[in-house]
């Protein structure tokens, strides 16, 4: 028979570990968001802006929001984020949108891992709000990136990030080295994925944290889409359903449980990128695309 304190001693080690949520967030299509471990909503479809420059990603941004994006995501890195922040106060100033519909993500560069707490006010900053919906460590940095980590941790605590996550982490037992160093579980984790590079490792992996798969280069990248559009599987599934190669590969993720950031500076690659919900792929389709995986990686970082 277990002994008051063997039971104490237990209770208090759940409490501070919280139990593993042992699935993978469900996407709702209907609300088109997904629930973070975080508890919060986050769009399950956005653009991206790396490599924009600071009229691109402010145009983007602003058609973004007007085509019905509500996740925006760059970068410190970028150098983009303020250039995000005036095309989101355009949308506001507009009535497009406001600023609780709107889920804005941003990273922490490498070289501010030491000093994560200034890196996560500058990025509030340059953003111009008040607070941050997800921030990531942008790249495994095992010698300061937990310390980075737990910059964030604070912010949570202050309000200023409400989730946090990481990027390019592709080792099971790197992500684990983060999250068994620190408190909060990452509520995403966003490594280049596309149907040549399906990460279904770590995505079976961190579904035991309740972690989100998040695809950069889900369109293959640029210098890259093509390979993917001209795919005669790929190809032959947009004809069936009368749609681009793009939309076919961004349904494709978001039925596959990955939310996608495809990225553009063209209005109407922005458009028709988020015209995704009308149609359907088939479980006969979903399997020939993921027989496409390779296990390629079009990025070398």
């Amino acid at each position: 028979m277990k002994s008051i304190l063997t039971v104490m001693l237990a209770a208090m080690l759940m409490l501070a570990q919280p139990a593993l949520a042992e699935s993978y967030p469900e996407f709702n299509f209907e609300t088109r968001t997904v629930t973070l471990n975080s508890g919060y909503e986050m769009p399950v479809l956005g653009l991206g802006m790396f490599s924009l420059s600071d009229s691109e990603a402010e145009n983007s941004t602003y058609w973004a929001l007007k085509a019905g994006f509500r996740l925006i995501d760059t970068a410190r890195i970028y150098g983009n984020e303020a250039a995000v922040g005036r095309g989101l106060r355009r949308a506001i100033d507009e009535g497009i949108v406001t600023r609780e519909e709107v889920f804005i993500t941003t990273k922490m560069w490498t070289s501010d891992f030491s000093n994560g707490d200034a890196a996560i006010d500058a990025s509030l900053q340059r953003l111009g709000v008040d607070y941050i919906d997800l921030m990531i460590l942008h790249h495994s940095q095992p010698h300061n990136d937990v310390d980075a980590y737990q910059a964030m941790e604070r912010a949570v605590a202050a309000g200023k990030l409400r989730s946090i996550g990481l990027s390019n982490y592709y080792e099971p037992e790197d992500f684990d080295r983060v999250v068994n160093a620190t408190t909060i579980r990452p509520a995403l984790l966003q490594n280049e994925t596309h149907p040549y590079h399906q990460s279904g490792e770590m995505k079976a992996h961190i579904a035991q944290y309740g972690t989100v798969l998040e695809s950069w280069f889900p369109l293959g990248g640029r210098g890259n889409t093509r390979t993917l559009f001209n795919d005669p599987v790929i190809a032959g599934v947009a004809q069936a359903h009368g749609v681009s190669s793009a939309q076919v590969i961004i349904r494709w993720h978001l039925q596959a449980g990955n939310i996608c950031i495809p990225g553009s500076s063209n209005e109407q690659h922005i458009i028709e990128d988020y015209d995704v919900w009308d149609f359907e792929l088939t479980d006969e389709e979903m399997a020939q695309m993921e027989a496409l995986e390779r296990d390629e990686r079009f990025a070398d970082y």
